[in-house]
């Protein structure tokens, strides 16, 4: 079945516009980290896309080794840009990543050029793609040079492979060389995306700052701490969650019961202010300005249309905000 985007795509999504650039991103961005693999369905994947386009979603965020396995996720993604966004490429930001393990021997980690070259090159194949609008090196890299790196990132951009370029998981003091570093090249830096949410606050420590005063975007990844702010471990932690399965990034073992017990004053909060937790969780995220976008996953199309709803509600009054301060403390 020929797929068709909304007409009305653009009414219900908000834009704010990224650091100093002329770009503007959706205030909810849709990450393809988990759910878009060879392990996955390829119709509940496509569902997903075509929600989120419909609903004004203009950014879909990837990385080289997305997936199970390791690039599967940009392959997927390709196969679908091609048969159902084909015409609506110009109308899309497209991202993807690397710097975190991705093949086997010395070349196929971290921050060298040759590394990045080759990762970028394999991305664009698997994705079908020319170019994509911004490319990030993934994280920091104590092996190698940060010139290298950055001038890796300024390579792309002058080759046309990239339109822009970030950096993820950089903390205040290395993000600030990088800048430095893009700003002399030529090729200031977009946006920067930490991992950031209610349970994770390090980025309101110096780095938040430095991105308004330098001019950068800011995404945060992973704003629902890969599923704790939401209703599923309101009961502790359920069989079927990513906790419980003990394998990737959450282990059942990192959630407390002080924590739970946090998540559930949270949930009190929620609901008073007429939203479920994980909608609260991503509009407190949202209020900042100094946030351009919140990157969002979903399992399925119900999961994105509930994030979605987030939207509605981004005010909060001076005394929720000293609350949640408090069940935070």
């Amino acid at each position: 079945m020929n797929y068709t985007a909304s007409a009305n795509r653009y009414n219900a999504m908000t834009y704010r516009k990224c650091g100093n650039s002329g770009v503007n991103l959706p205030l909810i961005s849709l990450g393809l980290w988990h759910n878009f693999g060879d392990v996955d369905i390829s119709e509940n994947y496509s569902k997903i896309l075509h929600l989120a386009f419909d609903k004004g979603i203009t950014h879909f965020d990837l990385a080289n080794n997305y997936g199970p396995p390791y690039g599967t996720a940009e392959q997927n993604f390709g196969r679908l840009l091609a048969r159902d966004f084909k015409s609506y490429r110009d109308e899309l930001i497209i991202s993807t990543k690397a710097g975190y393990d991705m093949w086997k021997g010395p070349y196929g980690d971290g921050g060298s050029k040759k590394y990045l070259v080759s990762s970028l090159d394999q991305s664009l194949k698997r994705m079908g793609l020319d170019y994509v609008d911004i490319f990030y090196h993934h994280r920091p890299d104590p092996e190698t040079p940060l010139e290298e790196t950055m001038r890796t990132l300024d390579l792309f951009v002058r080759q046309g492979k990239a339109l822009y370029v970030g950096i993820s998981n950089y903390q205040a003091e290395d993000a600030a060389k990088a800048f430095q570093i893009l700003n002399d090249l030529g090729t200031p830096c977009l946006i920067h995306q930490p991992k950031y949410s209610m349970l994770e606050r390090w980025p309101e420590r110096g780095l938040l700052d430095l991105l308004e005063q330098e001019g950068v975007g800011c995404i945060p990844f992973s704003p629902l701490a890969q599923g704790i702010l939401t209703s599923k471990y309101l009961g502790g932690i359920p069989d079927d969650s990513r906790a419980a399965k003990s394998s990737g990034h959450l282990q059942a073992s990192s959630i407390t019961e002080a924590q739970l017990q946090q998540v559930r004053a949270l949930n009190k909060l929620a609901e008073s202010r007429d939203q479920t937790l994980a909608q609260m969780a991503l509009s407190w995220l949202m209020k900042d300005q100094r946030v351009t976008s919140v990157l969002v996953g979903a399992s399925k199309p119900e999961q994105l249309a509930d994030s979605l709803r987030s939207l509605d509600h981004l005010h909060f009054y001076q005394e929720e905000l000293e609350k949640i301060d408090q069940i935070l403390a």
